[in-house]
């Protein structure tokens, strides 16, 4: 053994990295690990895959910002049907003999 070693070039993680995962540690509440725990068993799959999918979908609907003209494109379409039920539907007229 060495009586020094240079660990200036040295990088900080993992000794091997892995290719799609990274293992970390986290501290998540009793309650939300043993909700997820009950669901995966029900599920028939890994709690931490089901935590991994739950976090994907989060980032997936957060991450894309409504824009204006998505915005307006929505609105196009909702205010008529929005108006229509609104208003009283028109009386049919009425036929004198």
């Amino acid at each position: 053994m060495k009586a020094e070693y240079d660990f200036s070039k040295g990088k900080r993680g993992a000794a091997i990295p892995q290719k799609g995962k990274t293992r970390i540690s986290i501290f998540i509440d009793n309650a939300v690990l043993a909700g997820f725990r009950a669901r995966a068993e029900r599920a028939g799959t890994g709690y931490q895959t089901m935590m991994n999918e739950a976090l994907r979908e989060y980032l997936s609907d957060s991450s894309q910002p409504v824009t204006e003209t998505a915005l307006r494109q929505i609105l196009r379409q909702e205010i008529p049907e929005y108006f229509k039920k609104l208003s009283p539907a028109p009386k049919p007229a009425s036929r004198k003999r």
